[in-house]
């Protein structure tokens, strides 16, 4: 039975190792175009950052109930970009948001 189950593995090895070599013919060059090596990603990536803090703070600030608050920023950093698109579109906001404004004298 382990003897069946030995020989897939060892062959899922070799193939990884195999895939994993590098190839001598190729020069690896890590010059030239930045945003195809990670720049326009890290820009991407603060931006969302930016985003998801935001949407944090303002989940801090309404006057949701605790479990509630905590579901939201976990979708919101669990999943960066689609927590924030489905808390702009499906959280209420207008309903949850505290009074931070003056009140009208009489």
């Amino acid at each position: 039975m382990m003897q069946n189950a030995l020989i897939p593995a060892l062959w899922l090895f070799v193939a990884t190792l195999a895939s994993a070599a590098p190839i001598a013919d190729e020069p690896i060059t890590t010059a030239g175009n930045n945003i195809g090596y990670g720049t326009g990603g890290g820009i991407a990536g603060l931006i969302i950052l930016i985003l998801d803090i935001i949407v944090i703070i303002e989940v801090l600030q309404s006057n949701r109930p605790a479990s509630h608050k905590l579901l939201w920023i976990l979708v919101t950093l669990l999943f960066p970009l689609i927590g924030m698109i489905l808390y702009f579109l499906f959280s209420n906001r207008a309903a949850h948001k505290t009074g931070g404004s003056y009140e009208p004298i009489p």
